[in-house]
C-alpha cells in the first residue's frame, strides 16, 4: 500500500507543469514536472519526508499530509479519494471539517496572484497563504501543528502583524473563540477539531476561559479595516475582506487597499520586497 502510494505521488508530480501552480521556471530543466523540492514546498512538507513517501520507506501519512499532496498536485475528486485510501484512510466526508481546495477556489486563488490571500478551513486553521500574503504578514510556510491555527496564534500564541487597540483584541479574541464553538457544534463527529480544542484549553488558560464562558458570536466583520504593522514600510491600512465558500465551508481572507493612497503604494513595496525575500 505504501509504495502504491510512492509510485502514484511520483507519477502525478511528472504531469503537473510548473507553470500551472505558480512554480517559476528558469534554465533547462530535466522533469518535465515538478521537482520533489517543487513539490514539498508546495505541500508544506520536508524534501527528505516526500523522499521517503515516494520510496516506500515512510508509512502512514497523515490526513493533512495526504490533503496536502492532493492540493498541490491539483488532483480531481476522484483521485484524491484514491489518494487516500492508498494511504489507508477513508476520504474525509461532509460529516468533519474540510481542507479541500476545489478547482474552482483555486482558479479564484490563481487570479488573485498579486493580492494577499489566505484560505482557512472553519477552525481557522491555515489551508494555503500565497507570496504576497507571506510577503505582508510574515512567512507561513515553516508553521506546523497549531502555529497554523489562527485561534492559537492570537489567544495563546505570538498574535499577527495586525494592530489592535486593548479592547478591540479582547473583542477579536472572544469573537474567534466563539466561532471555534460554532464549528465545534457542526461537527461534533469531528475527532481532529476536539482535538485541537483541548490542545488549546492545555496552552492557554485564557482560551479555555472564554471556551466555557459560551459566547455565541461570530466575529467575522465583511468588509472590516485592518492596520499591518510591516517591519520594513510600516503601517499600512487595508481592507480585509473573508469571503465564505458555504459548500465547502472554507474562509478566503483578502487584503486590499484602496488604489492611489499611500496605503496602496506601501502594500505594493511591501509585497515587491516580501517576495524578493522568499525567492532569495
Amino acid at each position: 500500500m505504501d509504495s502504491e502510494f510512492g509510485q502514484i505521488v511520483r507519477r502525478w508530480r511528472d504531469r503537473v507543469s510548473p507553470a500551472a501552480v505558480g512554480v517559476p521556471v528558469s534554465g533547462r530543466r530535466r522533469a518535465t514536472g515538478l521537482r520533489r523540492e517543487e513539490l514539498a514546498a508546495l505541500a508544506g512538507i520536508s524534501v527528505d519526508y516526500l523522499t521517503r513517501l515516494e520510496q516506500g520507506r515512510a508509512t502512514s501519512p497523515s490526513t493533512q499530509v495526504v490533503e496536502a499532496l492532493a492540493r498541490a498536485l491539483r488532483v480531481s475528486d476522484p483521485e484524491r479519494d484514491l489518494l487516500f485510501r492508498l494511504a489507508g484512510h477513508q476520504p474525509p466526508g461532509a460529516e468533519v471539517v474540510s481542507m479541500r481546495i476545489t478547482p474552482s477556489v483555486q482558479r479564484l486563488l490563481d487570479r488573485l496572484a498579486h493580492t494577499p490571500v489566505a484560505v482557512f478551513d472553519a477552525t481557522w486553521t491555515l489551508i494555503v497563504a500565497n507570496p504576497p500574503y507571506d510577503a505582508l504578514m510574515g512567512p507561513t510556510t515553516g508553521w506546523r501543528g497549531l502555529e497554523r491555527n489562527s485561534v492559537w496564534r492570537n489567544v495563546a500564541g505570538p498574535g499577527t502583524r495586525a494592530v489592535h487597540t486593548p479592547a478591540e483584541l479582547t473583542e477579536f479574541r472572544t469573537g474567534l473563540v466563539a466561532d471555534l464553538r460554532l464549528t465545534a457544534a457542526r461537527y461534533p463527529a469531528d475527532q481532529r477539531v476536539q482535538e485541537l480544542v483541548r490542545d488549546l484549553a492545555a496552552a492557554s488558560p485564557r482560551f479555555a476561559e472564554l471556551w466555557d464562558a459560551g459566547a455565541q458570536v461570530s466575529h467575522q466583520d465583511p468588509g472590516r479595516q485592518k492596520i499591518i504593522d510591516h517591519p520594513e514600510v510600516g503601517r499600512i491600512t487595508l481592507d480585509c475582506d473573508t469571503l465564505i465558500v458555504a459548500a465547502d465551508d472554507v474562509r478566503i481572507m483578502i487584503y486590499t487597499a484602496q488604489p492611489g493612497t499611500d496605503d496602496a503604494e506601501r502594500l505594493s513595496l511591501a509585497i515587491v520586497l516580501g517576495t524578493q525575500a522568499l525567492t532569495d
